[in-house]
């Protein structure tokens, strides 16, 4: 419906106006739909196990391997992709979950995430460690849903981050890079350089959270969880 304006001209009537606004919100939630995942995820399960004396990843938890437990869980986030990074390949390993080898020398999960993120297809990458069997689907698309194009977020207990269980934006690789070819190999250090650049946002995990974010290290640690 049109409406003549004081000069003379046709202008669209104010309901007219409206439906074509709602129609663009649609078509703009369309794109987005159509546009596919954006997020990649990688379970980190690199570590020696030197406490547990034989590889973590396949310890018994409830009755299944900690890292069925955890594919399980990034499954359900439906990924476009998933990989396992690890500096061998692992027996257990599916078909649909892709092999990121560490590039030597490794320097643990920031091998791990370099290798993931020079890697993927998408935007960002959610890592996950194998041995935290208590995280949650519903926490992870928490954290999913905190992201921003460019800008990735970490979860923070007592100022201390925790960047085994992350959400990284693709353009901190080159942070990744720069850390390898240098001398300070801490994730803190680089999740620290990463929030002071604006690449990543800090979430503070709430008391009653926190039991998410327990970790399997020794056989008594399974046992006593």
């Amino acid at each position: 419906m049109w409406v003549l304006s004081h000069g003379g001209q046709l202008l669209p009537s104010a309901s007219a106006a409206l439906r074509r606004g709602r129609q663009s919100a649609r078509l703009r939630e369309e794109e987005t739909r159509n546009a596919g995942p954006t997020l990649s995820a990688v379970l980190l399960a690199g570590g020696e196990s030197r406490r547990m004396g034989r590889d973590k990843a396949t310890l018994l938890f409830h009755g299944k391997r900690l890292w069925q437990i955890q594919l399980e869980t990034l499954r359900k986030l439906k990924p476009a992709e998933i990989f396992v990074s690890a500096r061998t390949d692992r027996a257990w390993r599916s078909a649909d979950v892709q092999f990121v080898a560490d590039d030597p020398p490794s320097r643990g999960p920031l091998s791990g995430l370099a290798a993931s993120l020079a890697q993927m297809h998408t935007a960002h990458l959610l890592a996950l460690a194998v041995d935290m069997p208590f995280m949650s689907e519903q926490y992870l698309k928490f954290l999913s849903a905190q992201m921003e194009p460019g800008i990735g977020v970490v979860p923070t207990i007592h100022n201390r981050a925790e960047p085994l269980v992350a959400i990284y934006p693709r353009e901190a690789v080159a942070d990744f890079r720069s850390a390898l070819a240098g001398t300070d190999f801490s994730l803190q250090s680089v999740v620290r350089r990463l929030v002071e650049r604006g690449k990543l946002r800090e979430v503070r995990v709430k008391k009653h959270e926190t039991k998410l974010f327990l970790n399997v290290n020794e056989l008594s640690d399974a046992a006593a969880l």
